[in-house]
């Protein structure tokens, strides 16, 4: 029996849409790229890539003609500092609506989709997929109504699963081209290769739920595989963790003793602490991370150093 199968990843040469295209095509399978390389997408993130790439915006151009098993739809603009909200809806909701009226006129079965934790704004934590949506900047509102978008659509095409995955603090290998959106794992590390104090605000006491991309991946791959319904899911660990914790990890992988240095927070608006329930995701999905924060800055800073050259 023939398991290779055809996968769409729009925005495929960015941090978690090339993560999810290269495991996909390592698994065997038939993997489709597509990206218009004007925001975080970079060929770099693809050096080894066997399949086609489409250089294309979703929001202005669908391939006609083509079936896929299910698509992974990754492209957006992730800048959460973007105060265009015209520019951020039509390149977040509506080219997400085309995406899904090519699956539909393609008899595309399963698109999985990338919405997001600023969905939930400054909301009680730990955060559940059924508590009132609170965004606070553009960006999350527009992954509000993705997620409103996606759950009409599927109620019209009831033999389409759409299945949205709410991203928190992701790090990982391919972040590279993210400039000042990349995780603070990697800038705090970038800081510390140079031979700087990493900087965090006073007193590094404050939470996130941070998720290496490798969990992301995975948890992408249980809604491919496990989905069974239209819905969305928290994609993150379950524990929050603060940034001095980070730099102790960093610390001990890098073999330093760099002491943080603290300094004041220029904004009003901070979350303190960012913190995912994760039931929906384990009892629907199958999904468990594998990564704690220790294990994924290990992994990661292998990486790291292999990309700069640290020994």
């Amino acid at each position: 029996m023939d398991t290779k199968k055809k996968y769409l990843v729009t925005g495929g040469a960015g941090f978690i849409g090339s993560n999810i295209a290269k495991t996909l095509e390592a698994q065997g399978h038939e993997v489709t790229v597509m990206d218009d390389f004007s925001k975080n997408g970079h060929f770099k993130n693809l050096i080894g890539f066997k399949g086609d790439v489409i250089a294309a915006d979703c929001f202005k151009f669908m391939p006609r003609d083509m079936y896929f098993d299910a698509i992974f739809h990754e492209a957006a603009i992730t800048d959460t500092t973007v105060m265009d909200q015209k520019a951020m809806m039509e390149q977040n909701v509506e080219a997400f609506k085309n995406v899904l009226a090519f699956a539909a006129e393609n008899e595309v079965k399963k698109v999985i989709y990338a919405s997001s934790a600023a969905t939930y704004g400054n909301g009680p934590v730990p955060n559940v997929e059924t508590q009132p949506t609170h965004p606070e900047n553009v960006y999350g509102f527009s992954k509000v109504i993705m997620d409103n978008v996606a759950r009409q659509f599927a109620e019209d095409n009831n033999d389409m699963t759409i299945i949205g995955l709410r991203y928190f603090n992701v790090y990982g290998p391919g972040e590279y081209f993210k400039g000042k959106m990349a995780s603070m794992v990697f800038q705090l590390y970038n800081q510390m290769r140079e031979g700087k104090r990493p900087r965090v605000f006073k007193f590094g006491e404050q939470q996130r739920d941070f998720v290496y991309v490798k969990d992301i991946v995975k948890i992408n791959l249980c809604a491919l595989n496990n989905g069974k319904e239209t819905g969305v899911y928290n994609a993150a660990t379950g524990i929050p963790r603060d940034y001095n914790a980070i730099i102790a990890c960093l610390n001990k992988e890098m073999g330093l003793n760099l002491e943080p240095e603290y300094i004041d927070n220029p904004y009003p608006f901070f979350q303190l602490k960012t913190q995912a329930d994760m039931t929906a995701a384990k009892e629907k999905l199958g999904y468990t991370p594998d990564y704690t924060l220790e294990a994924g800055i290990a992994d990661y800073v292998k990486v790291l150093d292999a990309h700069y050259g640290r020994k």
